[in-house]
């Protein structure tokens, strides 16, 4: 390894673009394992380097030596590093919410200042647009051709599976557009969405790089508001995060929590980040990248499953930063309980990836991350899914305890994990309530009220995605369960077949 891959200041230097849009067996291949093959300290391909298949395996034995030695003694030590563990977690995401929510770290761009920018200063701006079993494409391209951007400087990519007979036919039917392009994405492992995106993006000659998902309807000016920004920001930063809100917040119950839980994390967890200086886990879609920084780190990790989270890491890793721009891009929430654990528990299980992946030389990441980006990595990336599934036993304990009043329940909190566990219990609760109430107040919505009083049921589903993806993580580590989409769309479906079928009042 160079001492520039090792640093993390550029791990990949692909072949120059019409090299590559002529050679597609070396396009692919440099989009599966260009990461991999260049820097394989910084991609997902394979769980666990020795050291930490060598420290799991330790920790595990000392447990189990221990829970068979002195049963009682090691279960108040998990249960004490657990409380403890819990406590930070809960200060530290209520330290982001609040300085989140000041605002002062939202890169706003006014509708005049985004039509400011004369076209011939306005970059080529690739849009990617990852697509798997979305037979729905010509709505898809209609919600595109709303972007308010010069189409001489657009270049909007389709990235279809090649074997998906669905999508590959439903394109086929596309009126012709000098800036839409349909890309066949060669069937080669990993079937990622960041496989594709690197398949599309390395081909394409552009100044500027997104993302968008099958379902969004991004903000019409998001593309003028993100170059803006990003002059007003600097070279240092190489991407800005748009926010995400849905278009189905109100369908039920779930759409609700989803919703509140979207508006408190892209409108005050990830500007609290910026705020720390800590890396900032990107979202799946509307975030802008400089192309060249962006080839410059390797792109997307096609074996990680929450790629974007991988990609903040690397870029702070690298010495720049990311911004927060305030501009929406809406897509559907997930109203359905299964399809919703499906998709938490990948983010979940790539959220574990992306910190093993990130401390596999220690020393090395904590120079380059510095005192604030390690708790970040540690609290934030590790912390989220790991107290996640934790949560179902510790509820257990509870709920033995009130029942039963056990005192070998009680005896697994002396004092002064006691106290610390009430605070998490009572204060901790109350803190995240308190989130959830205020994020429905910021969004002006009232009617979110109920649901974030109604917040501890959601987290039951959480504990379930966790789980999930610890189990996922050791089985299909990069295994993508794919998000069924169009769900709102067949509610209105059986809402109108159950009208049109009643019977005349």
């Amino acid at each position: 390894m160079s001492p520039d891959v090792a640093h993390g200041k550029r791990l990949l230097t692909p072949p120059p673009v019409a090299q590559l849009r002529e050679d597609p067996d070396q396009l692919i291949e440099l989009a599966c394992h260009g990461l991999a093959t260049a820097a394989p300290e910084y991609s997902a391909w394979g769980v666990f380097v020795p050291w930490q298949r060598v420290t799991l395996i330790v920790l595990a034995i000392a447990a189990l030596a221990g829970l068979l030695v002195a049963p009682a003694a090691t279960c108040i030590v998990i249960i004490a590093v657990v409380t403890i563990a819990y406590a930070v977690a809960l200060g530290y995401r209520f330290v982001l919410f609040r300085y989140g929510a000041r605002g002062d770290r939202m890169v706003t761009v006014s509708d005049e200042e985004a039509h400011s920018v004369p076209d011939d200063q306005l970059p080529v701006y690739t849009v990617l647009v990852p697509v798997f079993h979305e037979p729905l494409l010509g709505e898809l391209v209609e919600r595109l051709e709303g972007l308010d951007y010069p189409r001489h400087l657009l270049d909007i990519r389709l990235l279809l599976e090649d074997d998906d007979d669905e999508t590959v036919t439903a394109a086929r039917s596309l009126a012709p557009r000098e800036h839409l392009t349909v890309v066949r994405v060669p069937p080669m492992k990993p079937r990622t969405k960041p496989k594709a995106c690197n398949y599309g993006f390395l081909a394409a000659d552009s100044g500027m790089c997104t993302i968008f998902d099958a379902e969004d309807a991004p903000d019409p000016l998001q593309l003028r508001r993100a170059v803006v920004a990003m002059r007003r920001l600097g070279p240092q930063y190489a991407c800005i995060q748009a926010r995400l809100g849905f278009y189905n917040a109100s369908q039920n119950l779930l759409t609700r929590w989803f919703t509140l839980d979207y508006g408190s994390w892209f409108g005050n967890m990830l500007s609290g980040l910026v705020s720390l200086g800590a890396p900032v886990p990107l979202g799946g879609t509307s975030n802008h990248f400089r192309s060249d920084v962006l080839r410059g780190v390797g792109a997307w990790d096609p074996w990680n499953v929450t790629e974007d989270a991988d990609l903040g890491l690397r870029l702070h890793r690298a010495g720049y930063k990311v911004g927060v721009l305030d501009s929406t891009t809406l897509e559907e929430a997930n109203s359905d309980g299964i399809n919703w654990v499906r998709q938490r528990s990948r983010w979940y299980k790539g959220y574990i990836q992306t910190f093993l992946v990130h401390v596999r030389r220690p020393r090395l990441v904590a120079g380059q991350l510095g005192l604030r980006g390690v708790a970040g990595l540690l609290v934030f990336i590790a912390g989220t899914p790991l107290l996640s599934a934790f949560n179902g036993f510790f509820w257990a304990l509870t709920a033995m305890w009130f029942t039963s009043r056990d005192p070998a329940v009680a005896a697994l909190f002396p004092s002064a994990v006691y106290y610390l566990g009430m605070v998490c219990l009572v204060l901790g609760n109350l803190a995240v309530l308190y989130m959830g109430v205020f994020t429905a107040r910021q969004m002006e919505r009232p009617d979110l009220l109920g649901a974030a009083l109604l917040m501890p049921l959601y987290w039951g589903l959480m504990w379930l995605a966790a789980l999930k993806a610890m189990v996922q993580l050791v089985t299909k580590p990069s295994y993508w369960e794919k998000t069924a989409h169009g769900l709102d769309q067949q509610q209105t479906v059986d809402e109108q077949s159950a009208v049109e079928g009643a019977p005349d009042e």
